[in-house]
């Protein structure tokens, strides 16, 4: 099978296959590329208008810093970690040549449910994937600890906002494989009234 088709959106759609954020090397989208990337993102569902996402792109020359700090606050969360675990932390943030962390920004005072503003950030994410995939990159959205510290939310925003993911951009440097996807018939199902 051949993944991340680009012959058409619905072959693009259809072959969708996010890479490993340690197997994607150089090179990354440049400037102008991301910016169409996330310009792309930001055309998603948002009722109301609000944006209730961000997105922060954490630039190679900061790669270093991000490592330093995200293992500060491993270690400080968890003071007993192993080196094997401080090891994941640093290479975490060096993975792939683009790092974009989303960020859901909820607008706390508007009318909009909450609920609605996670879908939107959400769907923005996805949008993000979809884009750095049609123009011929890999991507991989993760989450996992760094994602729910208030620690490394603080490196970035401020509550009530929170590390939607991590989203790392580059060239698959492996073969792709396919993973186990759903039986559609386990998770669809017809309502008749």
């Amino acid at each position: 099978m051949t993944f991340n088709d680009t012959t058409s959106p619905l072959s693009l759609l259809r072959t969708r296959r996010s890479g490993k954020a340690r197997d994607l090397v150089a090179p990354g989208p440049d400037a102008a590329q991301l910016r169409d990337i996330l310009e792309i993102a930001a055309r998603t569902p948002d009722h109301g208008k609000l944006a209730p996402w961000r997105f922060v792109v954490v630039l190679p020359e900061a790669r270093d810093a991000f490592s330093a700090q995200l293992v500060d606050a491993y270690r400080a969360e968890r003071p007993t970690a192993a080196r094997l675990e401080i090891e994941a932390m640093e290479q975490f943030a060096r993975q792939s040549p683009t790092l974009v962390v989303v960020l859901y920004s909820p607008k706390v005072g508007s009318h909009i449910p909450l609920w609605e503003q996670e879908l939107s950030v959400g769907a923005a994410t996805m949008n993000l994937l979809h884009a750095a995939h049609a123009m011929g990159f890999a991507a991989n959205w993760l989450t996992g600890w760094a994602t729910f510290s208030d620690a490394v939310r603080d490196l970035f925003g401020a509550a009530p906002e929170r590390i939607a993911g991590f989203i790392f951009i580059g060239t698959q440097s492996k073969p792709l494989e396919e993973r186990p996807r759903p039986d559609l018939d386990a998770v669809v199902s017809n309502w008749a009234g």
